[in-house]
């Protein structure tokens, strides 16, 4: 087995980050620095990351509902509340497929297997992220249309697709598509013209729906979903190659 699939198996990071510590001297094999991307490793070796030895895990994935008030890291130097909380402790080794800021809430997946999140989130691959977004005011049709076309946000070029679902006299509700991951997209795109965002909620995340799942409930993806899932990247990958 390649050394980097091998220390992404062991839960460690993605293959790619993998390639970056082999290359800066941070990976030995059985007492040796190795810094050769295609060396090969044996099931007997011992394989070494900044001094710790590396055990080859079982993946997991689970979907979790996130709450609002909660940051999606494992700690906070301002004392912030984190998804961590929430969690049982024997489940605080899996690590969130993307964020959702503090403020918002729904769909977040969480898993242990570094290539799957890689694959999941490299802005190269466009995988769409759903969110149900209430904003205060009035949505016209040219706000969507400008949303489509793309927009200055801190200097980088933000886009989505979004239907509007439900408009009142001072609130409008949305349905928004995401295929990027800039920082507070969505608040900031409806900022741009002067709305603020009331409510967020992802509600789907590739073909992973919250659907069913309570709030602050994490549970398995059940396997079916998970080959469905993978199938589903798979395609998208072909396609987006290919493009």
């Amino acid at each position: 087995m390649r050394i980097n699939k091998y220390i992404s198996q062991c839960g460690f990071c993605s293959r790619r980050k993998a390639d970056e510590l082999i290359i800066n001297g941070k990976v030995k094999v059985n007492g040796k620095v190795i810094t050769m991307l295609g060396f090969e490793i044996r099931t007997k070796d011992i394989v070494e990351v900044d001094g710790k030895v590396l055990k080859k895990q079982d993946f997991e994935y689970y979907k979790f509902y996130k709450p609002a008030g909660y940051i999606t890291t494992k700690s906070d130097e301002k004392g912030r509340k984190t998804i961590y909380d929430l969690i049982p402790k024997e489940l605080h080794h899996l690590k969130p497929v993307g964020r959702l800021d503090k403020d918002s809430t729904g769909l977040l997946i969480m898993t242990n297997d570094g290539d799957f999140i890689n694959r999941m989130t490299h802005p190269s691959i466009k995988i769409p992220k759903l969110y149900k977004v209430t904003v205060n005011g009035k949505v016209k049709m040219e706000h969507l249309e400008e949303f489509a076309k793309g927009i200055k946000i801190d200097g980088k070029f933000a886009w989505c697709d979004s239907e509007i679902i439900e408009s009142k006299r001072n609130e409008t509700t949305l349905e928004i598509t995401l295929y990027q991951g800039l920082n507070r997209q969505i608040r900031k795109m409806f900022k741009h013209f002067g709305f603020d965002v009331i409510h967020l909620k992802r509600v789907k995340h590739a073909i992973i729906s919250i659907n069913g799942l309570p709030k602050n409930a994490i549970k398995p993806i059940k396997p079916k979903q998970l080959k469905e899932l993978k199938m589903y990247l798979d395609k998208i990958y072909k396609e987006q190659k290919n493009a």
